[in-house]
């Protein structure tokens, strides 16, 4: 069978097992098992699928994936990050969307913290949404910064899918990692410019709601106390990656003990919680390892029949120029986006693609954060955005889905630009990764 064959057969093949509802790690490992028997030769075959899973699973790079997780299920377990958003929302003043505008500053500051955009989500909707809502906020102008600020853990640093691009893809985790800040904070700045000209041209989306009269120490001591000492973790996991001073794994684990640290000095921290925050921590992780499992096997795979430097071949003699094939590869991403999860995306198109992006000359910084913006706006693209059902889930039973597609549908207009501007100023995705190097 010709390369074009194995890649149709196996891909159309993973195609079929995720609708007919099967788990994404089992669908690529009964893939593979396929694969491996036919085109890897038989019994060896299977053999060599066995050595790979052993082989990915003792990556030390993979360790930050489940420390960057139990450090923000640690913070959410123990409830600081609930106390921090009233600290935030009490510093927030005399602006325009004043409660928007908290659900994007505190959105941006735990996805800093987190690394999940479910529990981004969900923590920020639960917390602010019936509060927005009750003040007479529009649903789009309360919902949609929720969804699209919670997003924002995607790009910013503790970002478990970085690390795991990172490790899939073979770029620089560290790198990867400090890319994605700047333009996050670049999102961040849009969405509060949208939310104040949006409340100013329309003041019934954003019912002005002037805040208990409080003096300056009632407004800034609890900023001060619950919020300030939350910088301080971010500078001991970023701090050190910026520096050189730590590698990821490195700062992960300084992350963990920084939190574990902020918990106990806030008189939060029970075995209760900790329990939660550790079963939380091994089912996310055990998912993330099955799905790096199937991976290796399913690259070498599709390298081993020539499907990968088949279709390489074929897009080289288009004699396309990098940004054109970087265009059409962010294009297949949010196409993919709209159907399948994140994880999915990576595995199905991270071998054909980073072959691809380094044969071309694309910087494969700059490809990884266009791949983690594209998944980000995929969390939010219907039908089957993520986020999308999350929101549902903490909503009143009075939203339906179409108020939450219009809610978000500025935000996603406002990603597509950004992802267009790193299109043309790649150096928006490398600027700190030289600096740090």
């Amino acid at each position: 069978m010709d390369w074009a064959g194995v890649l149709i057969l196996m891909l159309g093949a993973l195609c079929v097992l995720l609708m007919l509802g099967l788990p994404v790690a089992f669908a690529f490992i009964a893939v593979n098992i396929g694969g491996a028997f036919f085109i890897l030769g038989g019994e060896n075959g299977l053999i060599q699928m066995t050595r790979n899973a052993a082989s990915s699973l003792t990556s030390f790079q993979l360790a930050p994936i489940p420390l960057f997780i139990l450090m923000g299920e640690i913070l959410f377990h123990s409830g600081i990050a609930y106390r921090a958003i009233d600290a935030i929302e009490r510093v927030i003043t005399r602006l325009p969307g004043r409660m928007a505008l908290v659900s994007v500053a505190g959105g941006t500051v735990f996805s800093a913290l987190s690394g999940s955009t479910i529990a981004n989500t969900a923590m920020l909707g639960s917390t602010l949404l019936p509060d927005m809502l009750k003040r007479g906020y529009h649903p789009s102008m309360a919902m949609g910064p929720i969804m699209a600020s919670g997003a924002i853990a995607m790009l910013i640093p503790p970002s478990a899918l970085a690390v795991l691009l990172g490790s899939l893809a073979g770029m620089s985790i560290a790198q990867l990692l400090v890319a994605g800040i700047l333009p996050a904070l670049i999102l961040a700045a849009l969405f509060t410019l949208y939310i104040i000209s949006r409340a100013l041209m329309d003041p019934a989306l954003a019912p002005a709601d002037d805040p208990a009269r409080l003096s300056l120490k009632e407004r800034w001591r609890p900023f001060i106390r619950y919020v300030l000492p939350l910088f301080g973790i971010f500078l001991v996991v970023i701090g050190g990656l910026l520096a050189g001073l730590a590698t990821p794994t490195e700062s992960a684990a300084l992350g963990c003990v920084a939190a574990v640290i902020a918990a106990a000095g806030y008189r939060s921290l029970s075995w209760i919680g900790l329990k939660k925050a550790l079963m939380e921590t091994v089912k996310i992780s055990v998912m993330i390892l099955f799905i790096i499992v199937a991976s290796q096997t399913f690259s070498q795979i599709l390298s081993f029949s020539g499907a990968t430097s088949g279709l390489i071949r074929t897009i080289e003699g288009l004699a396309l120029d990098p940004t054109t094939i970087l265009i059409a590869i962010i294009l297949i991403l949010l196409f993919l986006g709209c159907f399948i999860d994140q994880v999915s995306m990576m595995m199905v198109t991270i071998p054909i693609f980073v072959p691809l992006a380094e044969a071309v000359g694309i910087d494969l910084l700059v490809l990884g954060v266009v791949y983690l913006l594209t998944m980000e706006i995929g969390l939010l693209t219907p039908p089957f955005g993520l986020l999308l059902f999350v929101m549902k889930g903490v909503a009143p039973p009075t939203i339906g889905m179409g108020q939450i597609y219009r809610a978000v549908t500025p935000f996603v207009i406002i990603k597509l630009a950004v992802l267009t501007l790193i299109v043309l100023f790649p150096q928006i995705g490398t600027v700190l990764p030289e600096a740090m190097r």
